[in-house]
């Protein structure tokens, strides 16, 4: 999948970083040079863009990316005028940032599909990981979906993804299981790696330690992180 994301500050940066982390393709766009620059060799594409600048968006021929995160901090008009512009271009889902409620309400009427309040967001994500802590880590996709990092809970543990039928019990997908061993290198030195099973199947038995990366709708990842039983 290939994402675009304009402005790079510290949320922006986060979110083009993780994104890539996770196997996507970004284009990543600033009207800042210098903050292109800390980026341009970490992501797929980097432009030097000013994103409200339609004729110059189109010149950019980013129509055909999967969404759009438009991360512009504090700079709030120029957040309403570019997710406009990206309406117009055809690009969906479209994730804005808000400063506040008024803003929120005004972005979504010019286009954006899914608005987050950092602050707010943080409050509620932190509360969740008070009742879910297996989540290590979440990102937005499209509209209503997550990529989820849950650190495999107990009652997962040696069963396989048959025995705990994830899909039909919640509607969430397992894409990924990451596991640590420990390894001895020929000089006798213990050393740990990651093995990643990005094609896990219905025989594959979860182990204590495992990493689960989970794609599907927030609610439905969120009701099953908390069920008890599995």
């Amino acid at each position: 999948m290939q994402f675009l994301v304009i402005g790079l500050g510290t949320f922006g940066r986060k979110v083009a970083l993780t994104l890539l982390e996770n196997g996507a393709e970004v284009v990543a766009i600033d009207r800042d040079k210098n903050k292109v620059e800390i980026v341009k060799d970490k992501v797929t594409i980097a432009m030097v863009l000013d994103s409200t600048d339609e004729e110059a968006m189109h010149t950019a021929r980013i129509e055909d990316v999967d969404a759009a995160v438009v991360a512009l901090g504090n700079a709030q008009e120029e957040a309403i005028l570019t997710t406009a512009i990206l309406k117009r271009m055809g690009i969906f889902p479209i994730m804005a940032r808000a400063a506040n409620t008024l803003y929120e309400h005004v972005l979504k009427l010019v286009g954006a599909d899914r608005v987050v309040i950092i602050e707010e967001q943080m409050g509620e994500y932190e509360a969740k990981r008070l009742l879910a802590p297996e989540i290590r880590e979440k990102i937005l996709l499209t509209t209503g979906h997550s990529l989820v990092e849950l650190e495999a809970r107990k009652e997962f543990i040696g069963k396989s993804l048959k025995e705990l039928d994830i899909r039909n019990k919640f509607g969430v997908n397992v894409v990924s299981i990451q596991r640590k061993s420990t390894n001895v290198n020929d000089q006798g030195k213990v050393y740990e790696s990651i093995e990643v099973n990005d094609l896990p199947g219905p025989d594959d038995t979860i182990q204590k330690g495992d990493i689960l990366l989970i794609v599907g709708a927030e609610d439905d990842i969120e009701r099953m992180a908390v069920t008890k039983e599995v």
